[in-house]
């Protein structure tokens, strides 16, 4: 069960394994360390080394960082051997710790600066989407958003939330994204690119390809939130101009 939950079952490409494990805490080096205990049980540092190809000295530095973080136990012996913690065990205790540690802050960081109007560039796609995810949670009345189909797919759960918490929901995409509670209207093509306002306040606008390089501008300057409110409109009225001369042409 462990095996299929890090996926190595699966057979999925290691890099993407180590990338998931870094953001659970892990050097690149502690999490190929880890791999090779998970798929090959107690071992030695000489023979993690051996496997891995990583210096004895890095290993040993790697393997009491393991053990340090909660992610392998040493077993006492004539000579020492390391064996993994299961993946599911390792992160729900590194998440459980994480909450904790979010309560504290939360209850005792100093007040938050009155946030700026100016404009905000947000790089790289996870913070995009960390910050699309924020902006729709916050909603308080009404979420336009304008995106393909295959973005909306990776957010459904927060815009079904959103529709559920009785947000007014209007999605501009090029493909029925199959929601209910929704105003949805569908243009023909649409680029990787993403235009969110959110309660006539909150603007986001820019790349969404899914890469490190995408960039979006975020603002809540209000000239700036009126110029993407018209420019929705006039979408939104292209689209509908567009379809009423295809069903004259149909008729």
């Amino acid at each position: 069960m462990a095996g299929e939950v890090l996926g190595l079952e699966k057979e999925a490409p290691e890099k993407e394994i180590l990338e998931k494990l870094m953001g659970f805490g892990m050097t690149r080096q502690e999490a190929s360390i880890y791999v090779c205990l998970y798929k090959n049980g107690e071992l030695t540092g000489y023979e993690v080394a051996k496997q891995t190809g990583i210096s004895r000295s890095n290993v040993y530095g790697g393997l009491s960082s393991l053990v340090d973080i909660g992610a392998a136990y040493r077993i006492e012996g004539n000579s020492s051997k390391y064996v993994a913690v299961a993946v599911d065990e390792f992160c729900g205790n590194k998440i459980k710790a994480l909450m904790k540690e979010r309560e504290y802050l939360a209850e005792n960081m100093p007040a938050m600066a009155v946030r700026s109007d100016g404009y905000i560039t947000i790089e790289g796609a996870v913070n995009i989407r960390n910050k699309i995810v924020a902006m729709l949670e916050g909603a308080e009345q009404r979420i336009y958003l304008s995106a393909p189909e295959s973005f909306l797919r990776g957010i459904r759960k927060e815009l079904e939330d959103a529709v559920m918490r009785n947000r007014k929901l209007v999605l501009i995409t090029d493909r029925d994204a199959g929601m209910e509670g929704v105003l949805q209207y569908l243009t023909e093509r649409k680029e990787m690119q993403i235009r969110l306002i959110i309660d006539s306040v909150y603007v986001l606008t820019g790349d969404i390809g899914g890469a490190k390089s995408d960039t979006c501008l975020y603002s809540g300057q209000k000239n700036f939130v009126n110029v993407f409110k018209e420019a929705l409109r006039n979408e939104i009225k292209l689209i509908e101009l567009t379809k009423g001369e295809k069903d004259d042409e149909r008729q």
